[in-house]
């Protein structure tokens, strides 16, 4: 038993990240037409985020600290940073030791800015061309910016430590421990998720996409510039796409490559879940988060010798072929 709960305790800490991408491109898709392939980018651009502020934050000068000495006496550099000498050295150091979590705030603006660049620069221009031709163009921008953060960044993975107090594990039962940082990520994913689909239902600017996105022909007869609305909609699935890889950091190094390391997973959550369809777009990231840790127990490798790396896709292939909208897809959109 304990080992089953282990198993779905790591299924929703992958799901997580699994449901916060997906929601971000169903967000797209869902609204605009648009098949983004550099979504993966998104999320990568965010977890280099919390990267870029703490570099920031460690930024320091050097003084000379005449009572202490090497083995020479001469007296010694210190580096002290500047949020040190600003703040005072415990809360310097404090904040600098919670760079991950306030790079949320450093992130929002700067994924919402990427995104509505990306919309109003290039994917508008895509908006009536054939799924194929978006496919193309925003894989293309995806490897453009993975190079990109490449040079800046080095191809080396880049640690992110999580703040000290949420280190080490938590004593879920008398048995089972569990890493705190990751309960925190999922925690954190639930309430992203809750506040995308509280904005969606509960707020008029919310309504009016929800009505756009089932038919966008009949508001804009309304008078609303329903494709205004679609643009801010893009920066938010960036922003959502930006703050999975921003608390994702601790989890798994930031690398420039992870980003492509989630797109085709991510994908394939949205095809199972239903192109289109947020709730299915979260519930499939879950699912398959799930299904996913419990194939790479010891003893299911064991007996089916690689069905870890294949599962996802081969749950995908069974739900296409008996309902090929998806778990939750409106009809007609996949068939």
């Amino acid at each position: 038993m304990d080992a089953i709960i282990l198993q779905v305790l790591n299924g929703l800490d992958k799901g997580s990240a699994y449901a916060l991408i997906a929601l971000g491109l169903t967000l797209i898709f869902g609204t605009l037409g648009v098949v983004n392939f550099a979504h993966g980018a998104l999320f990568m651009i965010g977890a280099f985020c919390s990267v870029t502020l703490q570099r920031i934050l460690n930024l320091s000068f050097e003084t000379v600290d005449p009572t202490r000495t090497d083995f020479l006496g001469n007296p010694l550099k210190v580096k002290t940073p500047y949020v040190e000498s600003w703040f005072g050295p415990e809360m310097g150091s404090t904040i600098i030791d919670w760079s991950v979590p306030l790079a949320i705030l450093f992130a929002i603006p700067i994924m919402i800015l990427i995104g509505f660049v990306m919309e109003r620069g290039l994917i508008k221009h895509f908006y009536k061309r054939p799924h194929a031709d978006q496919i193309l163009v925003t894989f293309g921008l995806a490897i453009v910016l993975q190079e990109v953060i490449k040079y800046f960044y080095g191809a080396n993975p880049i640690q992110t430590p999580a703040p000290e107090a949420l280190t080490g594990v938590a004593q879920l039962t008398s048995t089972i421990v569990y890493p705190i940082w990751r309960i925190v990520y999922f925690c954190f994913a639930v309430a992203i998720i809750g506040a995308v689909f509280a904005f969606l239902q509960f707020t008029t600017f919310g309504m009016v996409v929800r009505a756009g996105m089932a038919d966008r022909e009949t508001v804009g007869l309304l008078g609303i510039d329903i494709d205004k609305r679609f643009t801010l909609m893009f920066g938010l699935a960036a922003a959502v796409a930006g703050l999975a890889g921003v608390m994702y950091g601790p989890i798994n190094a930031p690398n420039y490559h992870m980003g492509m390391d989630f797109l085709v997973l991510s994908f394939v959550v949205v095809v199972v879940g239903g192109m289109g369809s947020l709730p299915g777009a979260v519930a499939a990231g879950f699912l398959l988060g799930i299904l996913e840790s419990f194939a790479s127990m010891k003893e299911v490798i064991t007996l089916v010798p690689g069905i870890n790396q294949i599962i996802i896709y081969l749950v995908a292939i069974v739900i296409l072929l008996t309902r090929p909208r998806g778990l939750m897809g409106r009809k007609g959109v996949m068939e």
